[in-house]
This record gives structure tokens, C-alpha cells and sequence, in this order.
């Protein structure tokens, strides 16, 4: 399946940048201070998605579903934690950085994304990712973030384009459900963040092993269908 999209829009957590050590870390750190067990990566990898606030939720609900107080108490160790540990060990994907080169200046990219700015920025800042992109759109840049199609059809508004003239990269069901209430094709990474989920229950239009192999199927439709 091949793909001639007007403006590229690519996940960051999963698909760009492997960042499952760091927040997990952080998520641990507080657990920890509160008396806690650590849960193992497998565990935290599979909360990664919905923004820090949701993915620190579910640790402590790992014991007992937390009071909105308990939940405003942990929020301000966790952002600190991880704010002081971003990339201590993140790392983008093989690939990610030569496939970004590459397609910039080619088309429109952004990088869309449920993480809050304060982290999305700094993290794209170290690994020399921010100047690739056009536009990031971070979990707090809109009212609403992936699974709603807000922050996509509000880039497709951006560039002047129909969202279905766009294509999203992501790693897991909040793209795909987004991409799908927007009406914009979806490609998926076979790596990231998806829990237990089946990567054939994502409904993506095409799925890639290696984030180089986006340019095959963006140029030459060599990708897997």
C-alpha cells in the first residue's frame, strides 16, 4: 500500500522516541516515596499514551484506584522526576532521525503527540528532532487530545488540507481511533506502546517494522499492506 500524503503527521512516545525507561522510572520513584512496590517496564509500558497525568493514575491504581486528591498529591513528584530525567534513558528509534532528515522539506511535518509541551519540546530539543518539524501538537496545545480527532483535523486546517489529505504514524489504538474519526489514513509501527493488543486489532491501512521503511511506502508503496 502506497501513500501521497500533503502533510505527514508522526506520534511521538512509541514511534519516534522510545521513552518507556524514563517514564517508567518516574513512575516508580513516586510509587517508591509512597511505600510502593516499583512495577515492572512491561506493566508501565502498557499505560504509556494518554498523557502523564493518566499513565501515573493507573501505577497507583495498581494496588487501589486513587482519590483525585491522592492523584493531585503524586502529579507534582512525577513531573519533576521526569522532567529532571527526560532523556537519562530515552532514545529515538533506528532510524527515526535519518527518515526525519530526509523528509523534511518534502512536506509538512508535525509532530502529534498526547505528551504534556513542557515535556514534548525539551525531548525533541535534545535528540535534534525539533527542527524538523513544522508544527507540534502536544496533549495540552488543544481542549481535546488523540483518541479525539481535534489535534488532527486542527493541522489539517492548518496547512489547508482536508484531513483525509494527511497520513499519521503512531504505535497504538489512540492514533488509530483518531485517524479513523478524522478520516485520515493511518500507518503503524509494529514496535511502541499498544499493552497486550493485538497489532492487527489496531485497523491500521498499512503497518511498518522500521521507521525507514515509511519512505518506501510513501515513495515506492513497498511497506507492508
Amino acid at each position: 500500500m502506497s501513500f501521497s500524503p500533503r502533510f505527514l503527521l508522526l506520534d511521538l512516545d512509541g514511534t519516534l522516541i522510545d521513552t518507556a525507561p524514563d517514564l517508567a522510572a518516574s513512575a516508580n520513584h513516586v510509587l517508591e516515596s509512597l511505600g510502593r512496590p516499583a512495577a515492572p517496564m512491561p506493566v508501565i509500558r502498557g499505560f504509556i499514551g494518554n498523557g502523564v497525568r493518566e499513565l501515573m493514575r493507573r501505577a497507583l491504581a495498581i494496588e487501589a484506584e486513587p482519590s483525585e486528591a491522592e492523584l493531585e498529591a503524586a502529579m507534582p513528584a512525577f513531573s519533576r522526576y521526569y522532567g529532571e530525567h527526560l532523556w537519562a534513558h530515552s532514545r529515538p528509534y533506528d532510524g527515526v532521525p535519518e527518515t526525519l532528515a530526509a523528509l523534511h522539506g518534502k512536506l509538512p511535518l508535525v509532530c502529534i503527540t498526547n505528551k504534556a509541551a513542557q515535556f514534548t519540546e525539551p525531548l525533541l530539543e535534545h535528540f535534534g528532532l525539533r527542527r524538523y518539524f513544522d508544527l507540534v501538537l502536544s496533549g495540552d496545545s488543544l481542549p481535546r487530545k488523540k483518541p479525539d480527532p481535534l489535534p488532527l483535523t486542527h493541522a489539517a486546517s492548518h496547512f489547508g488540507h482536508a484531513p483525509e489529505a494527511g497520513l499519521l504514524v503512531g504505535d497504538s489504538i489512540n492514533d488509530t481511533q483518531a485517524a479513523k474519526a478524522a478520516g485520515m489514513p493511518v500507518v503503524c509501527v509494529s514496535y511502541g506502546y499498544r499493552g497486550d493488543m493485538p497489532l492487527t486489532d489496531l485497523a491500521a491501512d498499512a503497518i511498518i517494522d522500521t521507521m525507514p521503511e515509511l519512505l518506501a511506502v510513501l515513495r515506492h508503496g513497498e511497506g507492508h499492506s
